[in-house]
């Protein structure tokens, strides 16, 4: 839709200024298109990393190792996607046709499906199970109306199912107690999903609740992003663009942190990991939370380097604008918010699958977009605020970032300001990190049941199983006797307990 909209004159809107245009129909075909392409993009990126690591074993120690690869080759693949996008298709929209960049990742795109499509054969696809929202409701509703029941002594009486085709069991925690109600199987009632939930489901929701503060520790990281991304762009249309005899777009600035991350995942991959699996012993050299906090380390240090170079600039442009400074300068912040990026992207995703309960994995790796979506949304909101709250406290009485004149600007006072905040968010990332409890399967041990077993029914069970042992006591001593010289009669009574002890 957007290809045909960019390529035929008469569904462009009119030119009017700085009022939009965009009216009708046109309106109508544009919006839609974006919004199609956003729920397109949403159903891919929330499924395209599970559905890849679901094709190894996790319980396979060769698969596992190659599990914690996956994950680096992925980024790897999309920053070369990406480098395409801002270089190739830039070039070709802004020196051939606008229109042509669209066809150009229209038939990219086809092709990626039919390659989908014809490797289906080969696929590991995990047949879908309960709506992961329809099993988080059903713990917060029947723990709510169990909100008044005593916790019981034992976690062994709270209710759980072993059956050998179920899924993976999560043993019980400690924390968040409360969600333990939903388990407790009250006297004539059944068992079902609306009135009692198992102890893995319960630990579903924690697992997925403990999730949530991680979640949110990276969105001040995406919000660094974003207005990189952003005002390194504006930046650069006032900097001197040639680095040598080439001169790159603007529109392609944000090629420099994707060139370096190109360079730097294969090194990681290749070097750091296996250094770092002889020291720690773990698949992926260092944890998924490690790698995440590096990550948000180098974001601050991303953002104080920013500042200090706008001031570089500012400070040029001021004294001659003819002769700018170049955009090689902007390399530094882009270059440690690259690494960044790597440790931090990949590890959320790795931590997010790893963790995330089996029925939850899709649900959960989407959660590294949405904190990224939500970052996004906070630049636009941190712009404005600090716009308004420095326009009342400054002497000029002008915002941060007021007008398009940078050079008038204090935008290195807002790359301070979230360094600031960056290096208070790592602290919390800390806090939360320390706290997190990571999951543990208890896939070999059976549960007894409240519901099919009652107390009276375990120590029968006990009784019976003290009759069997000393059965077996009888019958060896028996047996031994026999090697000494038994009697017919002897070998006979034998016999007979043999048969009568099988029997039993």
């Amino acid at each position: 839709m957007l290809t045909v909209q960019a390529a035929l004159d008469h569904l462009h809107p009119d030119f009017c200024g700085k009022s939009s245009c965009v009216k009708g129909g046109i309106a109508v075909m544009f919006y839609s298109s974006l919004y199609l392409l956003a729920l397109g993009m949403g159903g891919v990126r929330g499924s395209l990393t599970a559905f890849g690591a679901d094709q190894f074993g996790e319980k396979n120690p060769q698969e596992a190792k190659a599990l914690a690869s996956y994950f680096n080759w992925l980024l790897l693949s999309s920053t070369l996607g990406s480098i395409i996008g801002v270089t190739g298709v830039v070039w070709v929209s802004t020196q051939k046709a606008w229109h042509w960049g669209f066809i150009i990742i229209t038939v990219a795109s086809s092709i990626g499906f039919l390659t989908l499509a014809l490797g289906k054969p080969f696929y590991r696809i995990k047949t879908p199970g309960q709506s992961p929202i329809s099993r988080i409701a059903q713990v917060i509703v029947v723990a709510f109306k169990n909100r008044k029941l005593p916790l019981p002594e034992s976690n062994e009486e709270l209710y759980e199912v072993y059956e050998e085709a179920t899924l993976e069991k999560i043993a019980h925690t400690n924390q968040m107690r409360f969600l333990d109600r939903a388990s407790i199987l009250q006297e004539n009632i059944e068992s079902q999903p609306w009135k009692v939930c198992t102890v893995t489901q319960v630990e579903e929701v924690k697992i997925l609740t403990r999730m949530l503060p991680i979640l949110a520790s990276t969105i001040i990281m995406n919000t660094c992003l974003a207005q990189l991304q952003t005002f390194s762009v504006q930046q650069g249309n006032v900097m001197n663009l040639k680095l040598g005899s080439f001169t790159v777009p603007a529109p392609s600035i944000p090629v420099i942190p994707l060139l370096f991350m190109s360079i730097l995942i294969p090194l990681y991959e290749f070097f750091f990991v296996p250094f770092a699996r002889k020291i720690t012993h773990h698949p992926s050299g260092v944890t998924q939370l490690q790698r995440v906090g590096v990550g948000l380390v180098l974001s601050s240090i991303s953002m104080t380097i920013a500042g200090i170079i706008e001031v570089k600039r500012r400070d040029q442009g001021r004294k001659d604008p003819s002769r700018p400074i170049s955009l090689f300068w902007l390399s530094f912040q882009y270059a440690i918010f690259g690494i960044a990026d790597m440790f931090t992207l990949v590890g959320l995703l790795e931590f997010f699958y790893r963790e995330a309960p089996v029925t939850m994995k899709s649900l959960s790796t989407s959660f590294t977009y949405l904190s990224m979506s939500l970052g996004y949304f906070l630049s636009t909101i941190f712009v404005d605020v600090i716009n308004a709250v420095t326009k009342r406290v400054t002497p000029s009485k002008q915002g941060w970032l007021h007008g398009l004149d940078l050079n008038q600007n204090n935008l290195n006072l807002f790359y301070w300001f979230l360094a600031i905040l960056s290096c208070l968010n790592f602290f919390n990332f800390l806090y939360w990190a320390s706290w997190y409890k990571y999951k543990a399967e208890d896939n070999n041990s059976k549960v007894n049941l409240k519901a099919l077993r009652t107390t009276g029914e375990r120590k029968q069970d006990e009784e019976e199983k003290k009759d069997m042992r000393v059965k077996a006591k009888e019958s060896s001593q028996t047996s031994e006797a026999n090697t000494e010289g038994p009697s017919s009669s002897d070998e006979t009574d034998d016999g007979r307990n043999s048969r009568e002890w099988k029997h039993s």
